[in-house]
């Protein structure tokens, strides 16, 4: 790590980039780490990323890959309102077909049109061009009810040890 002077700001080069030293290299984090430790999952392995009140939703790396090839997805018209818990869809795998629910209660706003030609993308990129819907967050305090990415991993491990 090597600690640089430029127009008397601290910095540090960290991974061949330069972020503003903290005192703390620890604290310098990825943007996918900061996105990544944004998103809040259920037990039903959906997650959802909320940017300016609205929320994309997908599904986790756990279950798309427990489903295995994704070879059709079905997902809602855009203005479908659904409550917290709520199934949206459904995703069909070569091994098995899945139903997916609403982490929070809102209206569809968008739904992911590339999946219709190619639904692989849920198993190829489930947290980024596999995303499934956008909504509304009619009530933002249910976020408060899912977990973070550590609480879900841990979730993940326990279900993985029985």
């Amino acid at each position: 790590m090597a600690l640089r002077v430029l127009s008397g700001v601290r910095s540090v080069c960290c991974a061949a980039r330069l972020v503003p030293w903290s005192g703390c290299p620890a604290r310098a984090l990825s943007g996918a780490a900061r996105l990544l430790a944004a998103r809040k999952f259920t037990d039903k392995h959906e997650w959802i990323s909320v940017d300016s009140g609205i929320g994309t939703v997908g599904i986790s790396k756990f279950a798309q890959e427990s489903l295995g090839d994704v070879v059709y997805c079905g997902l809602p018209e855009v203005g479908t309102k659904l409550s917290k818990l709520e199934e949206f869809g459904t995703l069909e795998s070569v091994k098995a077909a899945s139903e997916l629910f609403s982490p929070l209660s809102g209206e569809v706003t968008e739904i992911n049109e590339k999946l219709t030609d190619d639904p692989g993308l849920v198993n190829k990129s489930c947290y980024d061009e596999g995303w499934l819907i956008k909504m509304t967050v009619d009530v933002p305090e249910e976020l408060d009810d899912l977990m973070t990415e550590e609480a879900y991993e841990k979730y993940v491990k326990s279900i993985e040890e029985h």
